[in-house]
């Protein structure tokens, strides 16, 4: 066991869990370097590189950092972008509903159906993403974002027009929600992911909570319809940095550099003891130790492996892909399954234990933020404070402060929390650390429920500000919540990270477009109080769900490796 989380019951190298940190936190100091493992020596410790990067100039590993992080930097400010089109309404209720003669509820709808489309044509973008890559549904759907940002601002007094221009934004919007954060586990090693993993998810959701801030000021000075004008241009703007600048980051890499998938000793399906093995497990590892006392590595055992021996012997390293080239949407095929069949592969992960968590931990909250945004204006709208479009905008002020402050929580805690418990663990890394995240969106997210209910049920008392105030504690634990749930699918379940964030992309979308349609009724019928006491308590027992999921975490993934969900319904 370690710190908590349980080993499988027979000794196998879990998918996910690898050797971290060469240092003291070895049991025998006098194990050297492997030579036949990359590091990153930047820093006092070595670090082993996981996944291992290839010899291939193409592979976005060998990549320099500063590519890497300007190719992540683009995608992430298009994702401000992209991600302002799912609030775009949130402060216009009131101005949208007299203009078109329409009740709140249809108002609502449109952001509902904006998240369906969301929902749904993440089914068919992430499995074309796993045939040809992500770059050509990037630049997809930045253009159909400009384009139907064009249409809505154009749509005039029609409804019908407006709800479907609503509806292919969420299909440009998807591309971005679903494969930007399995865009850092392709660019990145684990111990390079935790600050990215919070940098992708502060752009998709705090670029979200200060759109409403200009779109109040922006529909009160020049009209709604420049709200989606501006989006169409800006998106115009940097359509040109998606297109020269963001590469194909699919990579097929050959299995047995995959270590956090096999361990640093797997060779064409051959399983070897590995380092983590060793360090779980000492005691076997010493008895079967070299002449001189040390430890063996799994490359040590298995050194006049000829299939090792070719593995390491000279090759010629591939050439490198011109950059006229690299500019094609496509660059070949990604893998050779059916097209159909990815895309029916995310509806039996709903049944993986740690997908379903992921989806829980994410998707609730963000569920419950979308649940705020449309009931805002109808809280505030009337007496004592008779906000307005702007004044309604403004008050999303706190939920981007919250988003911020979020981000840097989550990211300072991501890296923080696992390299200490790494050391902890004697150098092996587990991705259930990961989870650790969710004790600080338990505190920060619940706290913001619980205080956003009581606050706004009383206005007189308590005025605008400390809603807003509770508001960004909301939304301060929903990016800490998408971040823990982000990393520990890229970490512990890599191989499936683009459906598994398939499924969160589709709960998230379709619960929140549950919400639209009930929102008001709740409302009016239980009162705020009473609403916001029940989604809070039911929120407490989701964060608590990630008690066993830490314990078993490992377990789950040592179970779901001999029984493939994929598999076994003959979709892998």
């Amino acid at each position: 066991m370690g710190l908590g989380v349980l080993n499988p019951k027979h000794d196998e190298h879990v998918p996910g869990t690898s050797f971290v940190l060469d240092d003291a936190s070895r049991p025998d100091r006098s194990i050297s370097i492997d030579t036949r493992l990359k590091y990153d020596r930047s820093g006092k410790v070595p670090v082993i590189l996981v996944p291992q990067p290839s010899d291939d100039p193409n592979d976005p590993l060998n990549w320099p950092l500063w590519r890497r992080d300007i190719i992540l930097s683009i995608l992430s400010i298009v994702s401000v972008i992209a991600s302002a089109l799912s609030p775009l309404l949130a402060a216009n209720t009131l101005t949208l509903s007299l203009y078109f003669e329409r009740d709140f509820t249809q108002m609502a709808l449109l952001t509902g159906y904006h998240l369906l489309g969301v929902g749904v044509a993440g089914f068919f973008f992430v499995a074309s993403a796993r045939v040809w890559g992500k770059r050509h549904l990037f630049l997809l759907g930045t253009v159909l974002i400009i384009i139907s940002s064009a249409w809505g601002g154009a749509s005039g007094h029609s409804y019908k027009s407006l709800l479907w221009a609503r509806v292919v934004q969420g299909i440009g919007l998807a591309p971005f929600e679903a494969l930007v954060n399995a865009a850092v586990g392709d660019l990145y090693f684990v111990h390079e992911r935790g600050k990215r993993m919070a940098l992708t998810n502060m752009a998709l959701f705090g670029g979200a909570f200060f759109t409403p801030i200009l779109v109040g000021k922006i529909t009160h000075t020049l009209g709604w319809q420049w709200s989606f004008y501006f989006i169409a241009i800006f998106m115009g703007g940097l359509l040109p940095f998606v297109f020269f600048f963001v590469p194909e980051t699919a990579f097929h890499r050959a299995e047995h550099l995959n270590t956090d998938f096999t361990g640093e000793g797997h060779l064409k399906g051959k399983s070897h003891l590995e380092p983590a093995w060793e360090m779980s497990h000492p005691e076997k590892a010493a008895k079967q130790g070299s002449p001189n006392g040390s430890m063996p590595t799994s490359f040590d055992k298995h050194q006049n492996d000829p299939e090792l021996r070719n593995l390491n012997s000279q090759r010629p390293a591939p050439a490198k892909v011109s950059y006229a080239r690299s500019l094609l949407p496509f660059n070949g095929r990604k893998t050779d399954d059916n097209f159909f069949k990815l895309v029916l592969r995310p509806f039996p992960l709903f049944f993986h234990p740690a997908i379903f968590w992921a989806c829980l931990i994410q998707g609730t909250m963000i569920g419950w933020t979308v649940f705020i945004g449309v009931v805002l204006a109808a809280i505030y709208l009337g007496p004592p404070l008779f906000f307005n479009e702007v004044t309604t905008g403004y008050m999303y002020t706190g939920a981007f402060v919250g988003a911020v402050l979020g981000f840097l929580l989550a990211g300072f805690l991501a890296d923080w929390s696992t390299n200490f418990m790494i050391r902890k663990n004697k150098g092996v890394y587990e991705p259930e650390f990961r989870i650790v995240l969710v004790v600080a969106q338990l505190v920060t997210g619940c706290i913001g429920l619980y205080g956003f209910g009581i606050t706004s049920n009383n206005l007189p008392q308590y005025g605008w500000f400390l809603p807003d105030f509770f508001f960004a504690w909301e939304v301060m634990g929903m990016v800490i919540g998408a971040v823990a749930s982000a990393l520990y699918i890229v970490d512990a379940h890599r191989e499936i990270a683009v459906e598994a964030f398939t499924c969160l992309l589709i709960f998230k979308n379709i619960f929140s477009f549950g919400l639209t349609w009930s929102a008001y009724d709740w409302l009016v019928q239980a009162g705020v109080l009473k609403t916001f006491m029940v989604i809070a308590s039911l929120q407490v027992v989701i964060c608590c769900l990630s008690i066993p999921m830490y314990i078993f975490g490992k377990r789950n993934r040592s179970f779901m490796q001999h029984h493939d969900l994929l598999k076994l319904t003959h979709l892998w």
